[in-house]
């Protein structure tokens, strides 16, 4: 049976997380050296020191998160264990995917995910957009439902779970949205601690942006095969993964539909590398069935091979 390393994203940082990792293993720190060299700012000091808010802040969690991947990922590599035979992330945690296949260096992705929430963050004023995630509706409702909103833009921006769907918009067609998915029995409505509506179209100044930033640095073929977002389809070329990740910043991420893809291509366990366990969480919304392990502390890894 296959094997699969994915990757979160955003939500999943917190204060202190990677500590533990770079206290006890060298390649751990010369992970944090390297991707605070190339992203012009100490990871070390967000991760360990820095006040939850500012952590939050989107181009420090994307960076933060990130480098907490790619030290998990090297400390598993030099302890020399298995290869997956795909990769995949949410969001963000797609370009750790791509950290991991080799398609860019440590420092190279650590810019670019610094700058990709630079861009988020600037294209559009705060207070102008956010997410909303509705619990209890399938997504062919929710999308239904947003569909007859009237006061603004809004779209489907992460489809996490059966049960589980983010919208994305400008905050008066987010209110509509939220008082008619309430109306149509959502058992929760969660308006989303982020300060920007992330994966709608409202998103495509950053993606211009990224793209400019993308063709000044050397990209890899992917090894392994990353599974996309945008089209559930397994990427390797340079170009198609400049595109993936351009049309990613205002493009819903098709989570549920990456887990059974990759379930369907015969893997039977995912090693979730990073930050907290959210993914392992949706997987199992998904299907009961698959198995998540974690992997961000010395412990998680000892047991690996144990």
């Amino acid at each position: 049976m296959a094997i699969a390393f994915i990757f979160p994203g955003q939500g999943s940082q917190y204060s202190g997380m990677g500590k533990e990792l770079y206290e006890a293993f060298p390649e751990a720190r010369e992970v944090f050296e390297e991707a605070s060299e190339g992203a012009k700012v100490d990871i070390r000091k967000l991760c360990f020191e820095a006040p939850e808010e500012e952590l939050t802040l989107t181009y420090n969690a994307q960076p933060a998160i990130f480098t907490v991947s790619m030290a998990v990922l090297r400390v598993l590599e030099k302890a020399g264990f298995k290869k997956p035979d795909v990769v995949a992330g949410h969001s963000l945690g797609e370009f750790s995917a791509a950290g991991a296949a080799g398609v860019f260096s440590v420092g190279n992705g650590a810019l670019l995910v610094r700058k990709r929430g630079e861009f988020m963050q600037s294209a559009v004023p705060a207070g102008v957009g956010g997410m909303t995630a509705v619990i209890g509706l399938p997504a062919e409702a929710v999308e239904e439902i947003i569909n007859k909103v009237k006061s603004g833009f809004v779209q489907v921006a992460n489809y996490n779970s059966p049960e589980q769907t983010v919208i994305s918009g400008e905050i008066k067609a987010l209110q509509e949205a939220e008082e008619m998915l309430k109306q149509a029995g959502a058992k929760r409505v969660v308006r989303l601690a982020v300060s920007a509506p992330f994966h709608s179209k409202l998103m495509e100044p950053a993606a211009e942006r990224l793209k400019e930033l993308m063709e000044e640095l050397p990209f890899h073929k992917a090894n392994p095969p990353i599974l996309n977002n945008v089209d559930v389809k397994l990427i390797k070329e340079p170009e198609e993964i400049k595109d993936s990740f351009y049309r990613q910043v205002f493009s819903p991420v098709r989570w549920v539909e990456d887990v059974l893809k990759m379930a369907q291509m015969g893997v039977d366990t995912f090693y979730e590398i990073g930050p907290k366990n959210v993914l392992k969480g949706l997987i199992r919304r998904i299907d009961r069935k698959l198995k998540v392990v974690n992997v961000e502390k010395p412990q998680d890894i000892e047991k690996l091979f144990g």
